[in-house]
């Protein structure tokens, strides 16, 4: 049995998300940016693990792990699949937070899900603030 999450991820960011949001997202997309930072760097604490890096055939949760940050003509744009162990679930939630902060238009910004579960829960950017809404079947 694995302890994992699978986690979407699907918004386009505020055009007047600073630059160091787009920059911590970028570090999350970074395959190597598990090493440590530079001596200059005080953002990133030691023991960072990217959450946002995975690329390739998924372990668990099938289909694809992707993620995606591409610059649009006034805004940021972020799609990932990823699938994120148990213990890393605090950093999503603060990521997922800061995303919620930090996303163009309310309403549904991705979704997550204990792998064995059938229905997720969804991230919802209300008013800046995170809202987490579990889904479930309908009676």
């Amino acid at each position: 049995m694995a302890d994992l999450f699978a986690v979407d991820l699907a918004l386009d960011l505020s055009p007047t998300t600073p630059a160091s949001v787009i920059e911590q997202l970028r570090r999350h997309l970074d395959a190597g940016s598990a090493e440590e930072p530079d001596d200059d760097c005080e953002v990133w604490a030691p023991g960072f693990t990217p959450l946002l890096a995975e690329l390739g055939p998924a372990w668990r949760i099938g289909g694809v792990l992707t993620a995606e940050l591409v610059q649009g003509e006034d805004c940021w744009s972020l799609t990932a699949r990823q699938e994120i162990h148990a213990e890393l679930r605090p950093e999503l939630d603060e990521l997922a937070e800061m995303l919620a902060h930090h996303a163009r238009t309310p309403g549904v910004i991705g979704q997550v899900r204990w792998y064995e579960d059938r229905f997720p829960e969804l991230l919802v950017s209300q008013d800046g603030k995170l809202v987490k809404t579990p889904l479930r079947a309908a009676v």
